[in-house]
C-alpha cells in the first residue's frame, strides 16, 4: 500500500513537472512571435530539447556517466551561445515579459476613444490619405514622441484628419496617442527587418510593424495607395481591416480602457 502511495506521488510531481515545463516553453515562444528570429529559435529550441532528453535518457539507461556529465556541462555552453546569437530577440522578449498586462493589471488606467479613432480612419481611408498612429500602452513612447512636435489635445476624429491632410506639416510622420490625447505628431518610428514582411508594404506600413516589435504599442495605419486600414501589435500587422473588424479589435486590445466620458488630464508628462 505504501509503495502504491509513493507511486501515486512520482506520478503526480511528473505530471507537475510536464506542465510547469509545458508553461515555461509555451510563454518563451510566445515572447518571441513577430521577431524576424521567431521560427530560427522554436526549431533550435524543439530540436535541443528532444535531443536532450533522449540523450539523457539513453546515458542513464545504459551507465553512461561520463557522457551524461559532459551532456550536463555542455547545457550552461549552449545556453550563452544561444544568447549571444539571439541577442535581439531575448531583448525584445524580455521587454514583452515585463509589460505584460497580466502581470500589472491594475495600472491601465487610461482611457483610450477608440470611437474616435475608428471615425478618423474610416474618413482617412476613404479619402485615401496616409496615416499612422500609435496607442501607447505600458511601455513609454517618450523617445519617440521627443523627436516630433508636441500637441497635447484631446484625440477627435476632425483633429486626426487635419494632422494627416496632405500638405500638412505633420502628416508624413505619425502621431502618438496616449489616452485621449494626442501626445506629439510628425513622430518617426523604427522599420521592422523582419525579412517575412511583404515587400510590397511600404515605409508607413513597416514603420507601424517595427514598433510594435520594439513596444507594446498599438499602431493604426492607412494606405495612402490602396486606402486599407491595417492593425499592428506584437509585430503581427492586420491588413484591410472594414470599420466593424478594426472596432472590435482595438476593444479587444484595450478592453476596460475605452472612454467612459469625461476629460483626462494632459498626457505629455506620464510619458
Amino acid at each position: 500500500m505504501i509503495q502504491n502511495l509513493f507511486s501515486g506521488v512520482d506520478a503526480v510531481r511528473a505530471a507537475v513537472e510536464i506542465i510547469l515545463l509545458f508553461v515555461f516553453f509555451y510563454y518563451i515562444l510566445r515572447s518571441f512571435e513577430g521577431s524576424r528570429g521567431a521560427g530560427l529559435v522554436r526549431g533550435i529550441l524543439v530540436v535541443f530539447v528532444v535531443a536532450f532528453i533522449v540523450l539523457m535518457e539513453v546515458t542513464i539507461r545504459f551507465e553512461l556517466d561520463r557522457i551524461r556529465a559532459m551532456l550536463q556541462g555542455i547545457v550552461p555552453a549552449l545556453v550563452i551561445i544561444l544568447a549571444v546569437i539571439f541577442q535581439p530577440e531575448l531583448r525584445r522578449a524580455l521587454v514583452r515579459l515585463g509589460q505584460g498586462r497580466f502581470l500589472f493589471p491594475i495600472l491601465k488606467t487610461e482611457s483610450v476613444p477608440v470611437e474616435e479613432l475608428v471615425k478618423a480612419c474610416t474618413r482617412l481611408s476613404k479619402n485615401r490619405i496616409g496615416a499612422l498612429i500609435a496607442i501607447q500602452r505600458d511601455s513609454s513612447l517618450a523617445q519617440y514622441a521627443d523627436g516630433g512636435v508636441k500637441i497635447d489635445a484631446e484625440v477627435t476624429a476632425e483633429l486626426v484628419e487635419t494632422i494627416f491632410y496632405p500638405g500638412a506639416a505633420l502628416h508624413d510622420g505619425a502621431i502618438i496617442v496616449l489616452g485621449d490625447r494626442i501626445v506629439a505628431g510628425g513622430c518617426l518610428f523604427p522599420l521592422t527587418d523582419n525579412p517575412d514582411v511583404a515587400r510590397s508594404l511600404g515605409t508607413r506600413h513597416r514603420a507601424g510593424i517595427g514598433l510594435t516589435e520594439e513596444t507594446d504599442a498599438v499602431t493604426l495605419i492607412v494606405s495612402e495607395e490602396t486606402g486599407k486600414v491595417s492593425i499592428g501589435a506584437r509585430g503581427v500587422l492586420s491588413q484591410d481591416m472594414d470599420k466593424d473588424a478594426l472596432e472590435t479589435r482595438l476593444r479587444e486590445l484595450f478592453r476596460g480602457q475605452e472612454k467612459a466620458g469625461g476629460s483626462a488630464t494632459p498626457a505629455a508628462a506620464a510619458l
